[in-house]
């Protein structure tokens, strides 16, 4: 498969484990706000609400192996960025907030994925980390 064909296939599974991963957290009681949340600095796969609590979730799918493993550093920074964006944009910076991952294996894509939620994945980093 060639570069460009290969992009295309990652952003079509991407996009049906972001689905999935908004399935997952409706049936277990949080509202999705926003998908896709871009700002120039990053972006955010998921942001939900859970009761008073903004949740920001980075989707990982992987057809095999440990999908959370690439929440590194840079992008823990680059999903900061991005959440303080939307805390500001929205008046939300007084609010709790927290941010969670959900990796989703998905060996077989006509089966059932398997997804782990992991909430409180990491804390804030970077330059402009915000306080509780």
């Amino acid at each position: 498969m060639n570069s460009i064909a290969q992009a295309a296939w990652n952003r079509l599974f991407g996009g049906q484990g972001e689905r999935a991963a908004g399935r997952y957290l409706k049936r277990h009681g949080m509202r999705i706000l926003a998908r896709g949340y871009r700002i120039p600095q990053g972006e955010i796969d998921l942001i939900a609400r859970e009761g008073d609590l903004v949740v920001f979730v980075e989707v990982k799918t992987r057809k095999h192996g440990t999908p959370a493993e690439a929440v590194n550093l840079a992008k823990q920074k680059r999903l900061t960025d991005a959440a303080l964006h939307f805390l500001k944009k929205h008046h939300l910076l007084e609010g709790r907030w927290r941010f969670d991952v959900v990796a989703i294996v998905w060996p077989d894509v006509s089966g059932e994925p398997i997804i782990e939620h992991i909430p409180n994945a990491f804390e804030s980093v970077g330059r402009w980390q915000m306080f509780r």
